[in-house]
Order: structure tokens, then C-alpha cells, then sequence
């Protein structure tokens, strides 16, 4: 509690159902397979989720860890395709 104030329980119907898998990053191997199954380049992907190339680059080269928002954005565009 702070200054004597009630926590709010969170509603039902918008408790958060995300699990640790999707909260996690994705591995160079995830990241590449993806991007291969729907035939995009380097560039194309990163261009999906407003980067540049380097970026994703270095996320397939595991010189970088993608952040799960990213991950999560490109699987969204990749499945609307």
C-alpha cells in the first residue's frame, strides 16, 4: 500500500495473459528462420519493424539481443502477410 491507498485488483477480462516465451528474446536461429520462411532480406525485415538492416544484422549474428517488442512486432506483420 502506499500513503494508505488500496492496491487495485485488475480486472478479469484485462489481466495480462502473456507467458515467458513470449516475454523472452529470440535466439539468431529464431530471428533468421522467420525472416527465410517469408522469403524477406535483411534489410525487408528490418525495414517491417522501423529499423536499419544493421540492426538486424546484429541480431542474427548474435552480436545483439533482439527486445521481445521487436520480436513480437515482426511475428504480427509476418502473420498479416
Amino acid at each position: 500500500m502506499i500513503d494508505g491507498m488500496k492496491s487495485a485488483k485488475p480486472h478479469p477480462r484485462t489481466t495480462p495473459t502473456t507467458t515467458a516465451a513470449q516475454l523472452a528474446s529470440p535466439t539468431p536461429d529464431e530471428v533468421r528462420s522467420l525472416r527465410l520462411a517469408h522469403g524477406h532480406t535483411q534489410a525487408q525485415a528490418a525495414a517491417m519493424v522501423h529499423m536499419k538492416a544493421r540492426a538486424w544484422q546484429k541480431y542474427e549474428g548474435n552480436e545483439a539481443s533482439m527486445h521481445p517488442a521487436v520480436w513480437e512486432l515482426y511475428r504480427i506483420k509476418c502473420a498479416m502477410r
